[in-house]
C-alpha cells in the first residue's frame, strides 16, 4: 500500500486544489472517491488502467470508492481528446461493451469493497429545465477556449452543440453522488472541474480533482483504440509481453511508474542503470514480466518471455499457436478473421497495406488475395500473432 505522500504523487499529474486534499487525508477523513468510465470499447487498455489503479490506491488506503459507468454520457460522446465529433453510441453498444468491463477492472479493483453505479439512473431523469439551470453556470467562452475546439475552428471542422452538454452531464454526476474527489486522465480536467463548479453551486461542497498522466502507445502517440496502438489488460500473455518489448526505450521508466507496483526505489535504480549504459532490453524484459504477472500470473509471464526469446532471438516461430482445420480457398481478409488474428476487417486491410501480414514468411500485399490453404501453413500478423492450418 502506498503511503500518504505516494498516494498523492505517484501517477499524479495535477491536483485541484492540492493543499486541501492533503490536509483531509492527514486528518484521517475517509473520502468518497470516484472514477467514471464511458464504455466506448469492450477492452480496458493500460492507458485506461492508470486512473483505475489510482482509484485502487485510494481503496487500499481505506477510502470509499465508486466505479461509475457512463451509461448516459456515452450516448452524448466525450470529445475531450478528439479532433472531431465522436459518434454517439447506442444503448445496445454500451451494454455490449460493458459486458466484460467488471471482469477486466476486477484485475485491479476489489469490487467487494467498491460500488458500481450507472449515471443513466439519474441523468436520464433530468428535465430540460434542469439542463438549462446547469448550463447557466458556464459560458460559451469557457467552452470554446478549450484547445480541441480552437483546433477544430481553425481547421474548419464542425463542433456539435451536444458536445457542450457533456461536461454538464459529467459535472452533475458529482452533484448527485456528493463526492469528495474525482479521478481521471488529464484530458478530463475541464469535465472534472465542471463537477467541482456544480457541486459548489448546488451543495456548497468542495470537490477535489486528481489528474493522472496519459501514456503513449506502441507508436509513440497517445494510447488510443482509434490508433490501434494499445496494450490491453486482457491481451494474451505472449502478445502482451511482445507489445511491451516493442515499445520505445524512452517509455520504460514511465511505464514502470504508471503501470506497475515496482517500488520507487527500484525504479530509480533501473533509471540510473539505463543512464549508465545498461542494455534497455533487460529493463524492458523486466517491465514486460511485471505487467504480464499483474494481469495473468508469474508462470505465464515466464512462459511468455521464453516464447519471445524463441521468436525474436532465435528467429523461430512459437511452439504453441492456435491451429485451424481448413481446406480449399479463402480470401485473405476472411482467413485473418476466422483465425482471430485481427480485430475487424478494416484492421485486416490496414495491416496488409502496412506489410504486417505474412503467409509462410511471404508478405501479403493484396487485400483481395485468395489463399489456397495447405496443411502446416503458417499465417503471421505483426511480430507476435500466429496461426497454423492443419
Amino acid at each position: 500500500m502506498l503511503d500518504d505522500k505516494e498516494l498523492l504523487t505517484r501517477a499524479v499529474e495535477r491536483i485541484v486544489p492540492e493543499k486541501g486534499l492533503q490536509d483531509k487525508i492527514k486528518s484521517g477523513k475517509k473520502l468518497k472517491v470516484y472514477l467514471g468510465f464511458d464504455p466506448t470499447s469492450s477492452k480496458i487498455s493500460l492507458g485506461n488502467a492508470v486512473p483505475l489503479r489510482k482509484l485502487r490506491d485510494f481503496q487500499n488506503a481505506g477510502h470509499e470508492v465508486i466505479f461509475l459507468v457512463g451509461s448516459f454520457t456515452a450516448l452524448i460522446g466525450d470529445t475531450s481528446d478528439k479532433d472531431a465529433m465522436r459518434k454517439p453510441m447506442t444503448l445496445e453498444e454500451i451494454e455490449t461493451n460493458f459486458h466484460t468491463y467488471k471482469e477486466q477492472a476486477s484485475k485491479i479493483l476489489d469490487f467487494s469493497r467498491a460500488k458500481i453505479v450507472y449515471n443513466g439512473d439519474w441523468l436520464s431523469n433530468l428535465s430540460f429545465q434542469n439542463i438549462v439551470e446547469l448550463a447557466q453556470h458556464f459560458t460559451v467562452q469557457q467552452m470554446i477556449e478549450r484547445d480541441m475546439y480552437q483546433k477544430r475552428i481553425d481547421a474548419g471542422k464542425p463542433i456539435g452543440l451536444h458536445e457542450f452538454l457533456y461536461p454538464l452531464m459529467q459535472g452533475y454526476d458529482s452533484v448527485h453522488m456528493e463526492v469528495d474527489l474525482e479521478i481521471g486522465g488529464n484530458d478530463q480536467l475541464f469535465n472534472m472541474l465542471a463537477g467541482r463548479t456544480l457541486l459548489k453551486a448546488y451543495k456548497d461542497k468542495e470537490k477535489h480533482v486528481l489528474c493522472t498522466p496519459l501514456i503513449e502507445g506502441l507508436d509513440g502517440r497517445k494510447m488510443s483504440k482509434s490508433y490501434g496502438n494499445t496494450i490491453d489488460i486482457m491481451d494474451e500473455p505472449g502478445d502482451m509481453f511482445g507489445k511491451v518489448m516493442s515499445m520505445s526505450d524512452e517509455l520504460i521508466i514511465k511505464y514502470f511508474l504508471l503501470c506497475t507496483d515496482v517500488s520507487l526505489k527500484e525504479i530509480d535504480e533501473i533509471d540510473k542503470a539505463l543512464k549508465a549504459g545498461d542494455n534497455p532490453r533487460d529493463a524492458k524484459a523486466r517491465l514486460a514480466r511485471e505487467i504480464v504477472t499483474l494481469y495473468h500470473d508469474k508462470t505465464l509471464a515466464t512462459k511468455a518471455e521464453e516464447e519471445f526469446a524463441n521468436i525474436f532471438k532465435k528467429g523461430g516461430i512459437p511452439d504453441d499457436m492456435p491451429e485451424f482445420k481448413m481446406n480449399g480457398e479463402r480470401n485473405i481478409i476472411d482467413l485473418l478473421e476466422l483465425c482471430g488474428l485481427v480485430e475487424s476487417r478494416s484492421d485486416a486491410k490496414r495491416l496488409i497495406k502496412e506489410g504486417g501480414v505474412k503467409i509462410d514468411s511471404e508478405k501479403v500485399t493484396d487485400i483481395g488475395q485468395v489463399v489456397h490453404l495447405e496443411k502446416d501453413m503458417i499465417i503471421q500478423v505483426g511480430k507476435r500473432k500466429f496461426a497454423k492450418i492443419i
